[in-house]
Protein backbone atom coordinates (compact mmCIF):
# COMPACT_ATOMS: atom_id res chain seq x y z
CA UNK A 1 0.00 0.00 0.00
CA UNK A 2 0.89 3.23 -1.03
CA UNK A 3 0.44 6.78 1.56
CA UNK A 4 1.28 10.27 1.13
CA UNK A 5 1.03 13.43 2.69
CA UNK A 6 -0.86 15.58 0.80
CA UNK A 7 1.77 18.19 1.04
CA UNK A 8 3.64 16.50 -0.73
CA UNK A 9 2.36 14.39 -3.86
CA UNK A 10 5.59 13.39 -5.43
CA UNK A 11 7.58 11.24 -2.57
CA UNK A 12 5.33 8.56 -1.79
CA UNK A 13 6.69 6.75 1.28
CA UNK A 14 5.81 2.82 2.31
CA UNK A 15 4.37 2.65 5.60
CA UNK A 16 4.01 -0.79 7.56
CA UNK A 17 0.34 -1.08 9.78
CA UNK A 18 0.74 -4.74 10.86
CA UNK A 19 2.46 -3.84 14.12
CA UNK A 20 1.52 -1.35 17.38
CA UNK A 21 2.02 1.97 16.45
CA UNK A 22 0.33 5.28 16.31
CA UNK A 23 0.04 6.13 12.82
CA UNK A 24 0.36 9.98 12.18
CA UNK A 25 1.24 12.63 9.23
CA UNK A 26 3.13 15.40 10.62
CA UNK A 27 1.06 17.49 7.97
CA UNK A 28 -1.82 15.76 9.23
CA UNK A 29 -3.35 14.25 6.10
CA UNK A 30 -2.72 11.19 5.15
CA UNK A 31 -3.39 9.82 1.44
CA UNK A 32 -3.86 6.15 0.91
CA UNK A 33 -3.51 5.75 -3.02
CA UNK A 34 -3.49 1.90 -3.71
CA UNK A 35 -5.62 -0.74 -2.50
CA UNK A 36 -5.30 -3.25 0.60
CA UNK A 37 -4.97 -3.74 4.56
CA UNK A 38 -4.70 -1.78 7.13
CA UNK A 39 -3.80 -4.10 10.53
CA UNK A 40 -2.78 -3.25 13.65
CA UNK A 41 -3.26 -3.91 16.99
CA UNK A 42 -6.23 -3.16 20.34
CA UNK A 43 -3.40 -0.60 20.86
CA UNK A 44 -2.70 0.82 16.86
CA UNK A 45 -4.34 4.22 16.31
CA UNK A 46 -4.88 6.41 13.46
CA UNK A 47 -4.53 9.74 15.13
CA UNK A 48 -4.27 12.12 11.98
CA UNK A 49 -6.50 12.43 8.53
CA UNK A 50 -6.85 10.27 6.68
CA UNK A 51 -7.59 10.08 2.84
CA UNK A 52 -9.01 6.96 1.22
CA UNK A 53 -8.28 7.90 -2.98
CA UNK A 54 -11.10 7.60 -5.31
CA UNK A 55 -9.29 4.21 -6.84
CA UNK A 56 -8.31 2.73 -3.65
CA UNK A 57 -10.33 -0.24 -1.55
CA UNK A 58 -8.85 -0.88 1.68
CA UNK A 59 -9.81 -3.07 4.48
CA UNK A 60 -9.05 -2.14 8.43
CA UNK A 61 -8.88 -4.39 10.77
CA UNK A 62 -8.06 -3.61 14.41
CA UNK A 63 -7.62 -0.25 13.76
CA UNK A 64 -8.81 2.98 16.20
CA UNK A 65 -9.94 5.62 14.22
CA UNK A 66 -8.60 8.72 17.40
CA UNK A 67 -7.86 11.87 18.06
CA UNK A 68 -10.26 13.95 16.66
CA UNK A 69 -9.05 12.89 13.05
CA UNK A 70 -11.04 12.74 9.95
CA UNK A 71 -11.04 9.36 7.60
CA UNK A 72 -12.41 10.81 4.33
CA UNK A 73 -13.76 7.47 2.01
CA UNK A 74 -13.80 8.75 -1.45
CA UNK A 75 -12.99 5.54 -2.84
CA UNK A 76 -14.24 2.14 -0.48
CA UNK A 77 -13.42 1.23 3.39
CA UNK A 78 -14.51 -1.85 4.80
CA UNK A 79 -14.59 -1.28 8.93
CA UNK A 80 -15.07 -5.17 10.60
CA UNK A 81 -16.07 -5.68 14.48
CA UNK A 82 -12.45 -5.32 15.72
CA UNK A 83 -12.00 -1.38 14.55
CA UNK A 84 -13.46 1.20 17.05
CA UNK A 85 -14.13 5.31 16.06
CA UNK A 86 -13.39 7.07 19.18
CA UNK A 87 -16.03 10.11 19.99
CA UNK A 88 -14.80 13.37 18.34
CA UNK A 89 -13.49 11.32 15.26
CA UNK A 90 -15.38 10.74 12.41
CA UNK A 91 -15.59 8.89 9.15
CA UNK A 92 -16.43 10.91 6.12
CA UNK A 93 -18.20 8.94 2.98
CA UNK A 94 -17.59 11.16 0.00
CA UNK A 95 -19.71 11.66 -2.91
CA UNK A 96 -18.60 8.20 -5.02
CA UNK A 97 -17.43 6.81 -1.96
CA UNK A 98 -18.32 3.30 0.13
CA UNK A 99 -18.24 2.23 3.41
CA UNK A 100 -18.85 -1.43 3.90
CA UNK A 101 -19.79 -2.18 8.10
CA UNK A 102 -18.57 -5.56 7.99
CA UNK A 103 -19.87 -6.23 11.54
CA UNK A 104 -18.81 -3.17 13.24
CA UNK A 105 -21.56 -1.54 14.98
CA UNK A 106 -21.68 2.18 16.80
CA UNK A 107 -24.36 3.46 18.88
CA UNK A 108 -23.22 6.42 19.31
CA UNK A 109 -24.21 9.24 17.12
CA UNK A 110 -21.79 11.53 14.28
CA UNK A 111 -18.87 8.70 14.60
CA UNK A 112 -19.96 8.14 10.61
CA UNK A 113 -21.65 10.32 8.07
CA UNK A 114 -22.43 11.25 4.88
CA UNK A 115 -20.33 14.62 3.00
CA UNK A 116 -23.31 15.60 1.05
CA UNK A 117 -25.41 18.64 1.65
CA UNK A 118 -29.03 19.29 1.65
CA UNK A 119 -28.95 21.66 -0.55
CA UNK A 120 -27.00 20.48 -3.19
CA UNK A 121 -29.48 17.19 -4.08
CA UNK A 122 -28.08 16.25 -7.02
CA UNK A 123 -24.77 15.27 -6.77
CA UNK A 124 -23.85 11.49 -6.97
CA UNK A 125 -24.07 10.34 -3.29
CA UNK A 126 -22.12 8.38 -0.87
CA UNK A 127 -23.04 4.56 -0.05
CA UNK A 128 -22.51 2.89 3.10
CA UNK A 129 -23.19 -1.25 3.40
CA UNK A 130 -24.24 -2.59 6.43
CA UNK A 131 -22.96 -6.26 7.05
CA UNK A 132 -25.90 -9.35 7.55
CA UNK A 133 -26.97 -10.23 10.59
CA UNK A 134 -27.05 -6.31 11.89
CA UNK A 135 -30.59 -4.21 12.70
CA UNK A 136 -31.88 -1.95 10.57
CA UNK A 137 -31.39 0.00 13.57
CA UNK A 138 -27.88 1.35 13.17
CA UNK A 139 -29.06 3.64 10.39
CA UNK A 140 -29.91 5.83 13.27
CA UNK A 141 -26.17 7.19 14.29
CA UNK A 142 -25.60 7.90 10.69
CA UNK A 143 -25.68 11.56 9.87
CA UNK A 144 -26.15 14.37 7.09
CA UNK A 145 -28.37 11.67 5.07
CA UNK A 146 -29.04 13.68 1.69
CA UNK A 147 -30.75 13.13 -1.50
CA UNK A 148 -28.90 10.12 -3.52
CA UNK A 149 -27.16 8.86 -0.22
CA UNK A 150 -27.58 5.06 -0.47
CA UNK A 151 -27.66 2.45 2.68
CA UNK A 152 -27.49 -1.17 1.74
CA UNK A 153 -28.47 -3.74 4.13
CA UNK A 154 -27.45 -7.10 3.54
CA UNK A 155 -29.32 -10.09 3.97
CA UNK A 156 -33.12 -8.44 3.64
CA UNK A 157 -35.71 -8.94 1.16
CA UNK A 158 -37.58 -5.11 1.11
CA UNK A 159 -39.61 -3.22 -1.59
CA UNK A 160 -40.82 -0.10 0.68
CA UNK A 161 -40.75 1.39 3.51
CA UNK A 162 -43.43 2.87 6.03
CA UNK A 163 -43.00 6.19 7.98
CA UNK A 164 -45.00 7.20 10.99
CA UNK A 165 -44.38 9.32 13.87
CA UNK A 166 -40.59 9.32 13.07
CA UNK A 167 -40.51 5.36 12.74
CA UNK A 168 -39.69 3.98 9.71
CA UNK A 169 -40.43 0.19 8.77
CA UNK A 170 -38.88 -1.75 6.21
CA UNK A 171 -41.72 -3.60 4.29
CA UNK A 172 -42.15 -6.33 1.64
CA UNK A 173 -45.32 -5.95 0.07
CA UNK A 174 -46.69 -4.04 2.48
CA UNK A 175 -46.20 -5.95 5.16
CA UNK A 176 -43.61 -5.43 7.55
CA UNK A 177 -40.56 -7.71 7.08
CA UNK A 178 -40.03 -10.21 10.15
CA UNK A 179 -37.23 -9.04 12.98
CA UNK A 180 -36.18 -6.30 13.57
CA UNK A 181 -37.09 -4.29 10.54
CA UNK A 182 -37.43 -0.23 12.13
CA UNK A 183 -34.96 2.69 12.60
CA UNK A 184 -35.35 6.25 13.27
CA UNK A 185 -33.23 8.74 12.05
CA UNK A 186 -30.88 11.36 13.96
CA UNK A 187 -33.52 14.42 14.20
CA UNK A 188 -31.92 16.66 12.08
CA UNK A 189 -32.74 13.78 9.19
CA UNK A 190 -35.91 12.75 10.04
CA UNK A 191 -38.59 13.13 7.73
CA UNK A 192 -35.47 11.61 5.04
CA UNK A 193 -37.97 9.70 1.98
CA UNK A 194 -36.36 6.78 0.76
CA UNK A 195 -36.79 4.34 -2.27
CA UNK A 196 -36.69 0.70 -1.38
CA UNK A 197 -35.63 -2.00 -3.76
CA UNK A 198 -33.81 -5.57 -3.42
CA UNK A 199 -30.78 -6.58 -5.78
CA UNK A 200 -29.23 -9.87 -5.69
CA UNK A 201 -30.04 -10.06 -1.71
CA UNK A 202 -29.37 -6.54 -0.61
CA UNK A 203 -31.58 -3.87 0.07
CA UNK A 204 -31.04 -0.81 -1.20
CA UNK A 205 -32.03 2.66 0.56
CA UNK A 206 -31.57 5.71 -1.99
CA UNK A 207 -32.34 8.66 -0.43
CA UNK A 208 -34.63 10.19 -2.43
CA UNK A 209 -34.30 12.62 -5.39
CA UNK A 210 -37.20 11.80 -7.73
CA UNK A 211 -37.03 13.14 -10.88
CA UNK A 212 -39.40 12.06 -13.17
CA UNK A 213 -42.39 12.66 -15.24
CA UNK A 214 -46.15 11.09 -14.05
CA UNK A 215 -48.24 8.95 -16.93
CA UNK A 216 -49.85 10.89 -19.49
CA UNK A 217 -46.64 13.29 -20.19
CA UNK A 218 -46.36 14.10 -23.64
CA UNK A 219 -42.94 13.52 -24.55
CA UNK A 220 -41.96 15.11 -28.44
CA UNK A 221 -40.85 12.33 -30.12
CA UNK A 222 -39.63 12.03 -34.04
CA UNK A 223 -42.73 10.37 -34.62
CA UNK A 224 -44.76 12.87 -33.10
CA UNK A 225 -45.73 12.90 -29.27
CA UNK A 226 -45.82 9.79 -27.17
CA UNK A 227 -47.07 9.13 -23.87
CA UNK A 228 -43.95 8.66 -21.34
CA UNK A 229 -45.37 5.42 -20.34
CA UNK A 230 -45.06 4.12 -24.01
CA UNK A 231 -41.75 4.81 -24.41
CA UNK A 232 -39.37 2.07 -25.30
CA UNK A 233 -35.57 2.02 -25.63
CA UNK A 234 -35.00 2.73 -29.55
CA UNK A 235 -38.06 5.37 -29.67
CA UNK A 236 -36.33 8.65 -31.18
CA UNK A 237 -37.36 11.24 -29.16
CA UNK A 238 -36.64 15.55 -30.15
CA UNK A 239 -33.93 17.00 -28.44
CA UNK A 240 -33.03 20.82 -28.24
CA UNK A 241 -29.76 22.30 -27.58
CA UNK A 242 -29.27 24.40 -24.61
CA UNK A 243 -27.42 26.60 -26.20
CA UNK A 244 -28.54 27.42 -29.76
CA UNK A 245 -31.71 25.59 -29.01
CA UNK A 246 -30.77 23.39 -32.75
CA UNK A 247 -33.58 20.82 -32.37
CA UNK A 248 -31.83 16.66 -33.01
CA UNK A 249 -33.13 13.47 -32.63
CA UNK A 250 -31.71 11.20 -29.84
CA UNK A 251 -32.82 7.21 -29.22
CA UNK A 252 -33.63 6.34 -26.06
CA UNK A 253 -31.21 3.83 -24.09
CA UNK A 254 -33.29 3.57 -21.17
CA UNK A 255 -36.43 3.78 -19.98
CA UNK A 256 -37.79 3.39 -16.03
CA UNK A 257 -41.18 2.83 -13.91
CA UNK A 258 -41.14 3.39 -10.66
CA UNK A 259 -44.00 3.62 -7.59
CA UNK A 260 -43.88 6.35 -5.08
CA UNK A 261 -46.34 7.10 -2.17
CA UNK A 262 -46.56 10.49 -0.32
CA UNK A 263 -45.31 10.57 3.13
CA UNK A 264 -48.28 12.90 4.72
CA UNK A 265 -46.92 15.30 7.12
CA UNK A 266 -43.88 15.81 5.83
CA UNK A 267 -43.13 19.37 4.15
CA UNK A 268 -44.68 19.22 0.59
CA UNK A 269 -41.40 19.08 -1.12
CA UNK A 270 -40.10 16.00 0.79
CA UNK A 271 -43.51 14.08 1.31
CA UNK A 272 -43.18 13.13 -2.47
CA UNK A 273 -46.46 15.25 -3.63
CA UNK A 274 -46.06 15.33 -7.64
CA UNK A 275 -45.99 18.72 -8.74
CA UNK A 276 -48.94 20.17 -11.11
CA UNK A 277 -47.84 22.84 -13.70
CA UNK A 278 -51.21 24.03 -15.29
CA UNK A 279 -52.32 24.05 -19.05
CA UNK A 280 -50.39 27.88 -20.23
CA UNK A 281 -48.58 28.39 -16.30
CA UNK A 282 -45.44 29.45 -18.16
CA UNK A 283 -46.83 31.07 -21.16
CA UNK A 284 -49.97 30.84 -23.65
CA UNK A 285 -50.20 27.12 -25.18
CA UNK A 286 -46.81 26.43 -22.50
CA UNK A 287 -47.89 23.59 -21.68
CA UNK A 288 -50.19 22.61 -23.58
CA UNK A 289 -52.39 20.98 -21.16
CA UNK A 290 -51.28 19.95 -17.40
CA UNK A 291 -47.88 18.48 -16.83
CA UNK A 292 -47.54 16.44 -13.84
CA UNK A 293 -44.01 16.02 -12.41
CA UNK A 294 -41.66 14.99 -8.96
CA UNK A 295 -40.33 18.14 -7.48
CA UNK A 296 -36.76 17.68 -8.22
CA UNK A 297 -37.67 17.44 -12.02
CA UNK A 298 -36.10 19.95 -13.66
CA UNK A 299 -37.45 22.58 -16.27
CA UNK A 300 -35.36 24.03 -18.52
CA UNK A 301 -35.31 28.28 -18.61
CA UNK A 302 -33.23 30.68 -20.46
CA UNK A 303 -30.05 27.77 -21.36
CA UNK A 304 -30.31 26.52 -17.25
CA UNK A 305 -32.31 23.97 -15.42
CA UNK A 306 -34.44 24.93 -12.55
CA UNK A 307 -36.35 22.62 -10.10
CA UNK A 308 -40.10 22.84 -10.23
CA UNK A 309 -40.32 22.83 -6.71
CA UNK A 310 -38.49 26.27 -6.51
CA UNK A 311 -41.37 27.51 -8.72
CA UNK A 312 -44.12 26.37 -6.87
CA UNK A 313 -46.41 29.07 -6.32
CA UNK A 314 -49.53 27.36 -4.96
CA UNK A 315 -52.02 28.76 -7.44
CA UNK A 316 -50.39 27.70 -10.78
CA UNK A 317 -48.04 25.61 -10.18
CA UNK A 318 -49.00 23.51 -6.68
CA UNK A 319 -48.61 20.01 -5.02
CA UNK A 320 -51.20 18.28 -5.73
CA UNK A 321 -52.24 16.53 -2.84
CA UNK A 322 -54.93 14.82 -4.21
CA UNK A 323 -52.37 12.34 -5.69
CA UNK A 324 -51.07 10.09 -2.73
CA UNK A 325 -49.85 7.20 -4.75
CA UNK A 326 -48.87 7.14 -8.51
CA UNK A 327 -46.19 5.58 -11.06
CA UNK A 328 -43.47 7.50 -12.15
CA UNK A 329 -41.64 7.24 -15.57
CA UNK A 330 -38.10 8.19 -16.83
CA UNK A 331 -36.26 8.23 -20.15
CA UNK A 332 -32.72 8.39 -20.60
CA UNK A 333 -30.54 9.50 -23.91
CA UNK A 334 -26.73 8.45 -24.39
CA UNK A 335 -26.40 12.10 -22.92
CA UNK A 336 -28.55 14.37 -20.56
CA UNK A 337 -30.65 16.40 -22.66
CA UNK A 338 -32.87 19.08 -22.92
CA UNK A 339 -36.66 17.40 -24.25
CA UNK A 340 -40.09 18.65 -24.32
CA UNK A 341 -43.39 17.53 -22.48
CA UNK A 342 -46.83 18.81 -22.91
CA UNK A 343 -45.19 21.38 -25.15
CA UNK A 344 -42.32 22.54 -22.00
CA UNK A 345 -38.49 22.52 -22.23
CA UNK A 346 -37.30 20.01 -19.40
CA UNK A 347 -34.97 17.41 -18.51
CA UNK A 348 -34.18 13.44 -19.79
CA UNK A 349 -33.51 10.60 -16.80
CA UNK A 350 -29.37 11.29 -15.93
CA UNK A 351 -28.53 8.47 -13.96
CA UNK A 352 -26.95 9.64 -10.44
CA UNK A 353 -26.60 6.55 -8.87
CA UNK A 354 -30.13 5.69 -8.43
CA UNK A 355 -30.96 3.83 -11.75
CA UNK A 356 -31.67 0.69 -9.59
CA UNK A 357 -34.64 2.51 -8.11
CA UNK A 358 -36.50 1.94 -10.96
CA UNK A 359 -37.98 -1.08 -12.97
CA UNK A 360 -37.76 -1.97 -16.59
CA UNK A 361 -41.01 -2.96 -18.73
CA UNK A 362 -40.68 -4.02 -22.39
CA UNK A 363 -37.47 -3.98 -23.59
CA UNK A 364 -34.61 -4.51 -21.26
CA UNK A 365 -31.03 -2.78 -21.44
CA UNK A 366 -28.31 -3.44 -19.01
CA UNK A 367 -26.20 -0.03 -18.84
CA UNK A 368 -23.13 -0.01 -16.49
CA UNK A 369 -20.39 2.67 -15.96
CA UNK A 370 -20.21 4.86 -13.06
CA UNK A 371 -22.75 7.51 -12.21
CA UNK A 372 -23.07 10.79 -13.39
CA UNK A 373 -22.92 14.29 -12.33
CA UNK A 374 -24.41 17.55 -12.84
CA UNK A 375 -21.33 19.30 -12.91
CA UNK A 376 -19.47 17.04 -15.38
CA UNK A 377 -22.39 15.74 -17.29
CA UNK A 378 -25.31 17.59 -17.12
CA UNK A 379 -27.11 19.21 -20.55
CA UNK A 380 -27.52 22.28 -19.22
CA UNK A 381 -26.50 24.67 -15.62
CA UNK A 382 -28.21 23.36 -12.96
CA UNK A 383 -29.04 26.78 -11.23
CA UNK A 384 -30.44 26.91 -7.99
CA UNK A 385 -29.26 30.86 -7.24
CA UNK A 386 -31.69 33.01 -6.04
CA UNK A 387 -30.53 35.91 -8.39
CA UNK A 388 -31.75 33.78 -11.29
CA UNK A 389 -34.91 31.53 -9.43
CA UNK A 390 -36.72 34.24 -8.05
CA UNK A 391 -37.08 36.52 -11.20
CA UNK A 392 -38.27 33.56 -12.69
CA UNK A 393 -40.87 32.58 -10.13
CA UNK A 394 -42.01 36.17 -9.54
CA UNK A 395 -42.75 36.09 -13.68
CA UNK A 396 -44.70 33.04 -13.39
CA UNK A 397 -46.48 33.97 -10.39
CA UNK A 398 -47.95 37.14 -11.96
CA UNK A 399 -48.82 35.40 -15.16
CA UNK A 400 -51.37 33.38 -12.72
CA UNK A 401 -54.12 35.21 -14.03
CA UNK A 402 -54.10 34.43 -17.35
CA UNK A 403 -54.48 30.73 -16.83
CA UNK A 404 -57.70 29.98 -17.54
CA UNK A 405 -58.63 26.43 -15.31
CA UNK A 406 -57.98 24.97 -12.42
CA UNK A 407 -56.31 27.82 -10.03
CA UNK A 408 -55.42 27.20 -7.31
CA UNK A 409 -55.51 29.72 -4.07
CA UNK A 410 -52.56 29.99 -2.80
CA UNK A 411 -52.18 29.35 1.08
CA UNK A 412 -51.48 32.42 3.19
CA UNK A 413 -48.32 31.87 5.48
CA UNK A 414 -48.52 33.25 9.40
CA UNK A 415 -44.88 33.91 10.44
CA UNK A 416 -44.13 34.86 14.01
CA UNK A 417 -40.84 35.94 15.84
CA UNK A 418 -41.27 34.03 19.17
CA UNK A 419 -38.66 31.63 19.31
CA UNK A 420 -40.50 29.60 21.81
CA UNK A 421 -37.17 29.47 23.55
CA UNK A 422 -36.94 26.56 26.58
CA UNK A 423 -34.74 23.96 27.79
CA UNK A 424 -35.50 19.98 27.80
CA UNK A 425 -33.51 17.86 30.48
CA UNK A 426 -32.43 14.60 30.31
CA UNK A 427 -34.99 13.58 31.70
CA UNK A 428 -37.76 15.65 29.70
CA UNK A 429 -38.63 17.89 31.84
CA UNK A 430 -39.31 21.53 30.33
CA UNK A 431 -37.43 24.40 31.94
CA UNK A 432 -38.73 27.86 30.61
CA UNK A 433 -36.70 31.30 31.10
CA UNK A 434 -36.55 33.34 33.89
CA UNK A 435 -35.02 36.37 32.42
CA UNK A 436 -35.30 37.61 28.88
CA UNK A 437 -33.13 40.75 27.95
CA UNK A 438 -32.98 41.47 24.40
CA UNK A 439 -30.52 38.95 23.51
CA UNK A 440 -29.74 37.27 26.42
CA UNK A 441 -32.10 34.33 28.08
CA UNK A 442 -31.35 32.88 31.48
CA UNK A 443 -32.40 29.43 33.15
CA UNK A 444 -32.65 28.41 36.46
CA UNK A 445 -30.91 24.62 36.64
CA UNK A 446 -31.47 22.42 39.07
CA UNK A 447 -28.27 20.21 40.48
CA UNK A 448 -26.66 17.02 38.60
CA UNK A 449 -28.04 17.79 35.30
CA UNK A 450 -25.33 16.41 32.90
CA UNK A 451 -27.34 18.13 29.38
CA UNK A 452 -30.03 19.83 28.49
CA UNK A 453 -31.67 20.07 24.77
CA UNK A 454 -31.63 23.54 23.36
CA UNK A 455 -35.11 23.97 22.04
CA UNK A 456 -37.07 26.29 20.02
CA UNK A 457 -39.05 26.96 16.91
CA UNK A 458 -37.78 25.93 14.23
CA UNK A 459 -38.29 26.97 9.74
CA UNK A 460 -36.97 26.40 6.48
CA UNK A 461 -36.17 30.08 5.04
CA UNK A 462 -37.41 28.43 1.70
CA UNK A 463 -40.81 28.18 3.72
CA UNK A 464 -40.11 31.60 5.48
CA UNK A 465 -38.61 33.55 2.03
CA UNK A 466 -40.09 31.47 -0.95
CA UNK A 467 -39.61 28.24 -2.62
CA UNK A 468 -36.98 30.07 -4.50
CA UNK A 469 -34.72 30.18 -1.91
CA UNK A 470 -32.67 27.04 -1.92
CA UNK A 471 -32.22 26.41 1.91
CA UNK A 472 -34.43 23.70 3.37
CA UNK A 473 -32.24 23.55 6.35
CA UNK A 474 -34.34 23.78 9.40
CA UNK A 475 -33.14 26.74 11.17
CA UNK A 476 -33.69 27.62 14.68
CA UNK A 477 -31.92 29.70 16.95
CA UNK A 478 -28.19 30.81 16.34
CA UNK A 479 -26.11 31.16 19.85
CA UNK A 480 -23.42 33.04 20.72
CA UNK A 481 -21.97 33.09 24.08
CA UNK A 482 -23.34 30.41 26.89
CA UNK A 483 -22.11 31.02 30.65
CA UNK A 484 -23.20 28.49 33.55
CA UNK A 485 -23.04 30.60 37.23
CA UNK A 486 -23.23 29.34 40.52
CA UNK A 487 -22.48 31.05 43.63
CA UNK A 488 -18.91 30.20 43.33
CA UNK A 489 -17.61 30.71 39.88
CA UNK A 490 -18.33 31.67 36.03
CA UNK A 491 -17.88 29.26 33.36
CA UNK A 492 -17.82 29.83 29.66
CA UNK A 493 -19.52 27.16 27.84
CA UNK A 494 -18.12 26.56 24.11
CA UNK A 495 -18.70 23.45 23.00
CA UNK A 496 -21.06 24.57 20.42
CA UNK A 497 -18.79 26.63 18.39
CA UNK A 498 -16.23 23.59 17.89
CA UNK A 499 -15.56 22.06 14.74
CA UNK A 500 -17.17 18.58 15.76
CA UNK A 501 -20.56 19.99 17.09
CA UNK A 502 -23.29 18.20 19.59
CA UNK A 503 -26.31 16.95 17.61
CA UNK A 504 -29.06 19.13 16.53
CA UNK A 505 -26.44 22.23 16.09
CA UNK A 506 -25.43 22.84 12.23
CA UNK A 507 -22.03 22.59 11.42
CA UNK A 508 -22.57 24.44 7.83
CA UNK A 509 -24.08 26.96 9.24
CA UNK A 510 -21.53 28.65 12.02
CA UNK A 511 -19.83 31.61 12.89
CA UNK A 512 -16.67 32.12 14.49
CA UNK A 513 -18.67 33.60 17.54
CA UNK A 514 -22.19 31.33 17.06
CA UNK A 515 -23.79 28.68 15.80
CA UNK A 516 -27.40 27.82 14.52
CA UNK A 517 -29.48 24.77 15.77
CA UNK A 518 -31.62 22.88 13.77
CA UNK A 519 -34.33 23.81 16.61
CA UNK A 520 -33.31 20.85 18.64
CA UNK A 521 -29.93 20.70 20.02
CA UNK A 522 -28.23 19.27 22.68
CA UNK A 523 -25.57 21.14 24.68
CA UNK A 524 -23.38 19.09 27.12
CA UNK A 525 -22.52 20.77 30.79
CA UNK A 526 -19.75 18.32 31.47
CA UNK A 527 -20.53 18.50 34.86
CA UNK A 528 -20.57 21.70 35.36
CA UNK A 529 -24.08 21.63 37.78
CA UNK A 530 -22.47 18.08 39.66
CA UNK A 531 -23.97 19.35 43.15
CA UNK A 532 -24.77 23.06 42.37
CA UNK A 533 -27.67 24.28 41.10
CA UNK A 534 -27.12 27.78 38.66
CA UNK A 535 -28.28 30.21 36.10
CA UNK A 536 -27.53 29.18 32.63
CA UNK A 537 -27.71 32.63 30.03
CA UNK A 538 -27.42 32.27 26.19
CA UNK A 539 -27.03 34.85 24.12
CA UNK A 540 -29.10 34.26 21.00
CA UNK A 541 -27.94 36.70 17.98
CA UNK A 542 -30.55 36.00 15.65
CA UNK A 543 -33.91 33.78 15.39
CA UNK A 544 -36.22 33.71 13.25
CA UNK A 545 -39.06 34.75 11.53
CA UNK A 546 -40.98 31.13 12.01
CA UNK A 547 -43.84 29.52 10.28
CA UNK A 548 -46.58 29.21 12.49
CA UNK A 549 -47.19 25.76 12.86
CA UNK A 550 -49.34 24.21 16.11
CA UNK A 551 -47.15 23.44 18.49
CA UNK A 552 -46.74 20.59 21.57
CA UNK A 553 -47.84 21.58 24.89
CA UNK A 554 -44.76 21.32 27.63
CA UNK A 555 -45.43 18.69 29.43
CA UNK A 556 -43.79 20.05 33.09
CA UNK A 557 -42.45 23.77 33.43
CA UNK A 558 -40.07 24.36 36.19
CA UNK A 559 -39.88 27.96 35.98
CA UNK A 560 -41.75 30.72 34.32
Amino acid sequence: MKVANMVDYVNWTAADYSSSQTISAENGVITVSESGTISGTSSSAVTSNLVIASDAEVSATSIIIAGNSTTTVNGKLTLDNSDRIIPGSKVIVADGGTLILGGYVSTTLGLIEFSGSADTPHGGGGTIEIAAGTTPSIIGYITNITPNDTIILDGLTANGVNYNDGVYTLTNNGTAISGTSSFQLPAANEGTTFTVTTVGGKTYLNADVVVCFLAGSMIRTADGEVAVEDLQIGDQVVTFDSETGVESVRPVVWAGKASATAHVGLPNDQAGYPVRILKGAVAEGVPYKDLLVTSEHCMFFDGKFVPVRMLVNGSSIFYDKSIVAYDYYHIETAEHAVISANGMLTESYLDTGNRRSFRQEGKVASIGGRAKTWAADAGAELCVDRAFVEPLFRKLEARKGSVAEGLRHADVVELTNDADLHLVTETGAVVRPVRHEGQRYSFMLPANVSSVRIVSRASRPADVIGPFVDDRRQMGVAVGDITFVTAARQENIVVHLAETKPEGWHADASQAEAAWTAGNAVLPLSGLTDGNMGLLSLNVVAAGPYVVEAQKEDVQVLSA
